[in-house]
C-alpha cells in the first residue's frame, strides 16, 4: 500500500513538472503591445538587477540610520597565566585579591620577630621601638621578597563584559551621511526607472519595427506578383517572337532582387522577434501590429523637463555634493560620545557573576586641532565640485532642451518626408503600370519598365526609411519624458 502511494505522489510530481515545463518554453502568440510592456516590467532581466540596486541601496539608508543609536558589543574572554601581573590583576577584577597575595605573611613573620624578645616572651613598647627602630631591621623587614606575590599558582580568568558606546554629537557627520543616504535611494529609484523607459523604448520600436517589416514585405510581395506577371508576358512575346531572352533575364534579374529583399526583411523580422524574446526573457512568437499612421508625438517641453530623469538625477547629484560639505566641515567641530560597560570577573565561567560584577561610563569629547590644512583643504575641494555638480545640473538642462528641440525638428521633417514620399511612392507605381501595360502592347521596352519598377522600389525603400526614422525619434521623445 505505501509503495503504491509513492508511485502515485511520484507519477503526480512529474505529470505537474512536465507542465511547467511545457508552460515555461510556450510562446507568446499575437501579443499585444500594452501586454509586451507590463511583461517586459516584470520579467526584463536589467530590470530585475535595476531592482537588485535599488533594494541594496535603501538597505543602505537603513545602514547609515543605525549609526545614531550608537552599538553594543559583548565580549567573552577565557585566560590562563602565571604572570605575576596578570595573577595579581586578575584577582584584583574578580574582587579576590587579599593582603596575602602581597606576601603579608612574610612581611609578618619579620614584624613578630621585632615584637619578642630573645628568650620568646612579648617585649616591651619601648624594646619594640628600639628593635623596630633599629635600622638594619628595617631594611631587612623591607627587602623582604614576597613569594605568593612573584610567583603566584598559575590562575583561570573568565571575564564577561557588554559595553554600549552612543556617539552624541559629530559636527552633523552622521546626519548628512543619512541623508546621502536616502538621496542616494532616490538615484537608484530614478536609475531603475531609466532603465524601464529604455526597455518601453526597446519594445516600442522592435513592434514599430516588425510591423514597419511586415508592411514592406506585403508590398514586396506585390511587387513581386507584378514581376511575375511581367515575366509570364515575356515569356508569351518570346514565343511570338516580340522579345528577346535578354529581355526575360533583366525580368529574372529584377525578381531575384526583390526575392533577396525579401529575405533580408524576413531575417531581420526573425531578429527582430529574437530581440523582443530576449526583452521579455520569454519566447514571442508572433504580435498584435501597431498602427504606423496614427503614431505621433505632441509632448509640450514643459512636461519633458520636469520629468526627465537625467535633470532629476543631476538635481540629486547638488543636493548629495552640498551634504559632502556639511561632512567635510565637520573636522573643524568636536566629537562627543558617551559610553558604559557592565560585566564580571571570575576564576570559573560566570562564577559569582552579581558578587565580582562592574560597572564603567563616561564621555569622549575630542577635536582636532591640527592637521596641516588637510581638512580644509579638503572642504574646499567638496565646495568646487558642489558648484561643478549645480553647474552640471544646468547643462543637463540645457542639454536635454536642445534634443527636444533636434529631435522634434526631425520629426517634422520627417513628417513632410513621408507625405510626399507617399505620393512619390503612389505616382511611380502608377508609372510602373502604365509601362507594364504599355510594353504589353508593344509601345515600349522592357528596359523601360524595369527603370520604372526600380524607380517603385526605390521609393518604397525611401519610405521605409523615413518611417523609421520618423518612429524612432517619436520614441526618444516618449523616452526623455517617461
Amino acid at each position: 500500500m505505501v509503495s503504491k502511494l509513492l508511485w502515485m505522489f511520484v507519477l503526480c510530481t512529474l505529470s505537474v513538472y512536465a507542465n511547467d515545463e511545457a508552460n515555461s518554453t510556450k510562446a507568446y502568440t499575437q501579443l499585444p503591445l500594452k501586454e509586451a510592456l507590463q511583461l517586459a516590467n516584470r520579467q526584463n532581466i536589467e530590470i530585475d538587477i535595476a531592482e537588485f540596486d535599488r533594494q541594496i541601496a535603501r538597505l543602505g539608508v537603513k545602514v547609515a540610520r543605525g549609526y545614531n543609536f550608537g552599538k553594543v558589543d559583548a565580549t567573552v574572554m577565557g585566560l590562563r597565566s602565571n604572570d605575576a601581573g596578570n595573577v595579581f590583576g586578575f584577582k584584583l577584577q574578580s574582587r579576590e585579591a587579599t593582603f596575602g597575595d602581597f606576601g603579608f605573611d612574610q612581611f609578618l613573620s619579620g614584624f613578630g620577630a621585632a615584637m619578642t624578645n630573645p628568650d620568646g616572651t612579648l617585649a616591651d613598647f619601648q624594646t619594640f621601638a628600639q628593635n623596630f627602630g633599629n635600622p638594619q631591621a628595617q631594611q631587612q623587614l623591607l627587602s623582604t621578597v614576597p613569594e605568593k606575590l612573584n610567583n603566584p599558582d598559575a590562575r583561570n580568568h573568565y571575564d564577561v563584559k557588554v559595553r554600549y558606546m552612543i556617539p552624541l554629537y559629530t559636527g552633523f557627520k552622521l546626519t548628512s551621511y543619512k541623508k546621502i543616504a536616502e538621496e542616494m535611494a532616490k538615484m537608484a529609484r530614478l536609475d531603475k526607472q531609466k532603465v524601464e523607459a529604455q526597455k518601453s523604448f526597446e519594445v516600442r520600436k522592435t513592434y514599430y519595427d516588425i510591423s514597419l517589416l511586415d508592411k514592406f514585405e506585403h508590398d514586396l510581395s506585390t511587387i513581386k506578383n507584378n514581376i511575375k506577371q511581367l515575366r509570364e508576358a515575356t515569356i508569351e512575346f518570346m514565343k511570338e517572337g516580340y522579345a528577346k531572352k535578354t529581355d526575360l533575364m533583366e525580368v529574372d534579374s529584377r525578381l531575384s532582387n526583390v526575392d533577396r529583399m525579401l529575405f533580408e526583411a524576413r531575417a531581420n523580422r526573425e531578429l527582430s522577434y529574437d530581440f523582443l524574446s530576449f526583452l521579455l526573457d520569454h519566447k514571442v512568437k508572433s504580435i498584435k501590429h501597431v498602427s504606423l499612421d496614427t503614431f505621433d508625438c505632441k509632448i509640450p517641453l514643459e512636461n519633458v523637463l520636469k520629468r526627465n530623469r537625467d535633470i532629476k538625477k543631476a538635481e540629486l547629484g547638488y543636493k548629495i555634493q552640498d551634504k559632502m560639505v556639511t561632512v567635510a566641515k565637520s573636522p573643524f567641530q568636536p566629537e562627543v560620545g558617551a559610553f558604559a560597560e557592565y560585566g564580571s570577573s571570575d576564576n570559573t565561567f560566570l562564577g559569582h557573576f552579581q558578587d565580582h560584577d562592574r560597572y564603567t561610563v563616561g564621555v569622549q569629547a575630542k577635536m582636532n586641532l591640527f592637521s596641516g590644512g588637510s581638512d580644509y583643504y579638503k572642504l574646499q575641494q567638496e565646495k568646487l565640485k558642489r558648484l561643478k555638480v549645480k553647474r552640471q545640473a544646468e547643462l543637463a538642462r540645457k542639454g536635454i532642451t536642445l534634443k527636444y528641440k533636434k529631435i522634434t525638428t526631425e520629426i517634422a521633417n520627417a513628417d513632410k518626408q513621408v507625405e510626399s514620399l507617399k505620393k512619390e511612392l503612389a505616382l511611380a507605381q502608377q508609372i510602373y503600370e502604365n509601362y507594364q501595360e504599355r510594353y504589353k502592347e508593344g509601345l515600349a521596352s522592357i528596359n523601360d519598365v524595369v527603370i520604372k519598377q526600380s524607380k517603385q522600389i526605390e521609393k518604397l525603400l525611401n519610405l521605409l526609411k523615413v518611417q523609421n526614422l520618423r518612429n524612432q525619434k517619436i520614441l526618444e521623445v516618449y523616452r526623455l519624458a517617461y
